[in-house]
């Protein structure tokens, strides 16, 4: 008997992670992995989330830590993340904040709130591969999405978008430091975006997973803070902000959040009273006592050490890769993309890296809507000590020459 035959049509455009399956191979003590976009866990302020599991659990507030939570969030949580949106010039209060089991699942939620069949997402090429998965179950059309300029018009969006049987509904884009490229949109793009949402009367989700990790140059403006002072304020905005802990503090604890119009996160309530009906009470309560004692040191001690890992990265590629071979320098956050020769085709070197040089990283084509890119990969520097860029830079660049 098999029920692969009951499976809703969804089904077929849910596919498995290649990082999720490239992480597996951390395990193996001789890999050496540029692969995960994951955070160094040696770096995590575990003792500061000990001893608050600890005050929490061990004070008056444990029964409500065990406890059933409201929809929405931790009140204290949202209130604090509501501080910390107000300076990044997003002027809000706990009404506009709505606390996610990770951005990841903010993602998903806003996937399902906007996406009907045949409608269209406009995503850069290439985007977050977490993003085209959560938006995939949904059976969206994808539609390229250029920050930097091009030759679409609001008016070709619109009649592809229609010509597949539905709308154009929301701009998707990681604009600091993105995954996977590095890159980061100037205040020029970001506004172009919101002109072009204008246009075609689109919402645009902020993915601000990496915001925080800037070691060079000076900040840009949220998209959120430049749509509020253009509409008037964030109940009138069209931009939709998804932060996490999980980069700065804690990716186990799964807490994210989304800062967005009071209408909006109504509209996210329900979806999580249908869901999971709310991120784990616990959690909430922890990182709020976290974040309040240690965001700011921690991020400060992140930069640190992660600048010299992108620093020693990006020198080691100087040094070895051959010619025909380009990378990315971005200025935070935790991947350098690389760009191989026309007609190289990355997933094959894959096999043959984990194989002969004991080295993994993610092929670029992952994170192309329609599976272009072959000739790119994504390295991630973050747990990339000075043995791993010393040793497995120089096996790549050999491979890549052979």
């Amino acid at each position: 008997m098999t029920l692969l035959n009951l499976l809703a049509s969804r089904s077929s455009r849910m596919k498995a992670s290649e990082i999720r399956e490239l992480l597996k191979l951390l395990d193996q003590p001789d890999i050496i992995s540029f692969a995960g976009g994951i955070p160094d866990p040696s770096l995590f302020p575990a003792d500061a989330i000990r001893d608050a599991y600890g005050d929490v659990l061990g004070g008056a507030e444990a029964g409500a830590a065990l406890q059933y939570q409201v929809s929405e969030g931790y009140l204290p949580l949202r209130r604090w993340l509501a501080g910390q949106m107000g300076k990044l010039g997003i002027a809000c209060d706990e009404a506009n904040i709505f606390i996610t089991s990770g951005s990841q699942q903010a993602l998903d939620y806003l996937g399902k709130l906007f996406l009907s069949p045949g409608d269209t997402a406009l995503v850069t090429w290439p985007t977050y591969l977490g993003a085209l998965q959560a938006f995939n179950a949904y059976e969206p059309r994808y539609d390229r999405l250029r920050p930097e300029g091009g030759n679409m018009t609001p008016a070709t969006y619109h009649t592809a978008g229609a010509a597949n049987g539905g709308r154009v509904k929301f701009a998707y884009l990681v604009p600091d430091f993105a995954n996977p490229t590095g890159a980061t949109l100037d205040r020029k793009q970001r506004e172009a975006v919101l002109d072009l949402a204008g246009e075609l009367d689109i919402a645009v989700i902020e993915d601000a997973a990496y915001r925080a990790l800037r070691y060079d140059g000076e900040g840009v403006p949220p998209i959120l803070a430049l749509d509020c002072a253009r509409s008037g304020g964030i109940d009138k905005a069209r931009t939709l902000y998804c932060g996490s802990f999980s980069k700065i503090l804690s990716p186990g604890m799964r807490v994210g959040w989304v800062c967005a119009p009071r209408h909006v996160v109504e509209k996210l309530v329900l979806m999580k009273q249908a869901s999971d009906l709310h991120s784990p009470s616990v959690n909430q309560m922890v990182m709020h006592r976290v974040a309040e004692s240690v965001f700011d040191g921690q991020v400060e001690k992140l930069i640190g050490a992660y600048r010299e890992r992108r620093d020693g990265l990006l020198d080691a590629l100087e040094v070895n890769m051959p010619e025909g071979v380009s990378w990315s320098r971005p200025e935070g956050g935790m991947f350098v993309w690389v760009t191989l020769p026309e007609g190289t085709d990355a997933t094959e070197l894959l096999a043959r890296s984990v194989k002969e040089a004991r080295v993994a990283f993610v092929p670029g084509n992952a994170f192309y809507a329609d599976g272009t890119g072959r000739n790119t990969l994504r390295l991630s520097f973050t747990l990339a000590d000075r043995r791993a860029v010393s040793e497995g830079i120089p096996r790549l660049a050999a491979l890549f020459k052979g």
